[in-house]
């Protein structure tokens, strides 16, 4: 299999600290072997900051697991980050985005397994010209994708928020039966083909407190949620609901579903960081290759310190790996 993708993701964040320490401990970590698509000098410069002895290997990505063993492969991404750690400026996001290209075109081409991305910082994307809400749907714009779907996952729970990165009051007129019914289409078929759960089963929240008392608290679950699920299990689909949010995540609830599918992003996204913070993993589903990313930001006040905690990429980059070998 050829090895992983990395991006760079914000040159002010922690993630380029975290992709050193990774290398370092490849070994006792067990990581499958990756490709940082980052620009040498800058590279270089943060290992120093770090007092870390990396040798560095710039490299074609047929090359990459060759010299994985003995130096970090570093594939260019033609675009020089110059910020200091935590403190991001105007090559951020040019470097970010050029990144997250290669490393798209590179899986597209077969040259890498999948892409594994560093967190960028939002704000300082668009304020470079970035017009993506985020990751997941400048992604799908780059393979064309018609609807990514976030997961975060961890061995200990699985969720996925229908809407992400939108304000509150904006989720209700948000939540439509089409949305919940390619949502969960979506997610049962990568369950099926990329995490082998042969009949994948899914539990979909309420939007209201105690998913709207039948009616009392709310209509949401009778007119939109129930007929989604209706034309769910007609297509052979395991999915349960609509579930009060407040009783569905404790231990014995969550043995009864492979993926909990939550109307808007705390919902879910918050029980599954409260479980599992530093494990948790960003997937993309619904895309034709495989995308992880560690479930944390950019964390600018540890940047260049040392102390970021690298579990999340080592979780994103493992999966990574399982999921594109299936």
């Amino acid at each position: 299999m050829p090895p992983l993708a990395l991006t760079l993701g914000e040159p002010a964040g922690i993630g380029p600290d975290l992709t050193l320490q990774l290398w370092a401990e490849r070994v006792a970590r067990k990581l499958p072997p990756f490709f940082f698509v980052a620009d040498r000098a800058f590279v270089a410069a943060r290992a120093e900051a770090l007092s870390l002895d990396i040798p560095l290997a710039e490299c074609a990505p047929e090359e990459a697991a060759l010299h994985f063993a003995d130096a970090l492969p570093l594939v260019p991404s033609g675009v020089p980050a110059t910020a200091a750690p935590g403190r991001p400026d105007p090559s951020s996001a040019a470097a970010a985005r050029a990144s997250i290209d290669v490393a798209v075109r590179l899986t597209q081409q077969g040259k890498a397994a999948a892409v594994v991305t560093n967190p960028i910082a939002k704000h300082v994307m668009q304020a470079g010209g970035f017009t993506f809400p985020g990751h997941t749907e400048y992604l799908a714009h780059l393979s064309g994708a018609p609807r990514p779907v976030m997961l975060i996952w961890s061995e200990e729970l699985a969720v996925i928020p229908l809407t992400i990165h939108i304000p509150l009051r904006d989720v209700p007129a948000a939540i439509t039966t089409d949305l919940i019914v390619e949502s969960a289409r979506i997610t049962a078929r990568d369950y099926r083909e990329r995490f082998g759960i042969a009949s994948p089963r899914i539990a979909v929240c309420g939007l209201n407190p105690h998913a709207g008392e039948e009616g009392t608290i709310g209509r949401e679950e009778i007119e939109t949620v129930a007929p989604a699920l209706r034309l769910l299990r007609a297509e052979g689909i395991d999915a349960t609901g609509p579930f009060p949010a407040d009783s569905l995540f404790h231990a014995p609830a969550r043995k009864r579903y492979d993926g909990a599918l939550g109307v808007y992003h705390d919902q879910v996204v918050a029980p599954g960081k409260a479980l599992a913070f530093d494990r948790a993993v960003n997937v993309t589903l619904g895309l034709p290759f495989v995308r992880t990313s560690p479930d944390h930001g950019t964390a600018f006040d540890l940047a260049g310190t040392g102390k970021a905690n690298p579990s999340s990429l080592e979780a994103a980059l493992k999966l990574a790996a399982r999921l594109a070998a299936a």
